[in-house]
């Protein structure tokens, strides 16, 4: 008999085989076929309609829903594509604005915040830059970055922040705008962004020179906070802007 068994297909979807017993008993993936001896078989279609069920599972959808979405009549392949695009595409967003929260925030416990409890929150969202201003004092306290930083931040209002995380936002917008297309690392475009970058650095915080710069872009990688969040908007987002940096610096000498 053709088809694929039901190991088969747990293997090579990333799931457990419970977790295929658990949606044909629950009517959202049921094999098309049986054995004489009973056991499942999956066909083609079923594997479509599994990679379906992931992606909207991934995207946080529930079990029940995702059944009414794929058992929707009016509702062709082409259609599912268009929304998982859109999906795709507000999640990319809300990553980039995540990035943004966070890297904003870890800037401001370095640097000090004068803000309000209520706000930080409106700024920075659940991040406590409080929470990591021991580790960053330790880490750059006393350098002339250090210095200039909180002497600028200390007056900073919401507005300023949130002008700052607009600003960030777009350059990470940029960069992973970019990266998707395929421009390299190197070429004058991308690293015209990362010179924005540095330009943005040294606008609102302190003297950014290429040095400190480079010296950043390596930490966007080995920094797994700043790592992941670059990451989930896209793999090897994170070392590409490193890579540009570092290349922006090179032509600079």
């Amino acid at each position: 008999m053709a088809g694929y068994s039901v190991g088969q297909v747990a293997a090579f979807a990333g799931v457990t085989v419970r977790t295929l017993h658990h949606y044909d008993e629950i009517g959202l993936l049921s094999p098309s076929e049986r054995t004489a001896a009973g056991y499942r078989r999956y066909a083609e279609p079923d594997l479509d309609r599994l990679q379906q069920v992931l992606f909207y599972r991934e995207l946080g959808f529930p079990l029940e829903e995702i059944t009414a979405i794929l058992d929707d009549p009016g509702v062709d392949a082409a259609t599912h594509l268009r929304r998982q695009h859109e999906l795709l595409r507000r999640r990319i967003a809300r990553l980039e604005a995540l990035v943004v929260s966070v890297e904003t925030a870890m800037e401001a416990a370095r640097m000090g915040v004068s803000l309000t409890p209520e706000e930080r929150y409106e700024v920075f969202g659940e991040f406590r830059p409080e929470d990591h201003a021991e580790e960053a004092e330790s880490r750059w306290g006393g350098t002339s970055a250090w210095v200039e930083s909180r002497r600028r931040t200390s007056s900073y209002s919401k507005a300023d922040w949130e002008a700052i995380k607009a600003e960030a936002g777009g350059l990470v917008e940029a960069w992973h705008a970019l990266f998707v297309r395929g421009a390299p690392a190197g070429s004058a475009e991308v690293t015209a962004v990362a010179e924005r970058h540095r330009e943005h650095i040294g606008r609102w915080f302190y003297e950014c020179t290429y040095e400190i710069h480079v010296g950043l872009g390596e930490m966007y990688v080995a920094d797994e906070r700043f790592a992941r969040n670059y990451e989930g908007v896209a793999e090897g987002l994170a070392a590409y802007i490193r890579d540009s940096i570092a290349a922006n610096a090179a032509a600079a000498r």
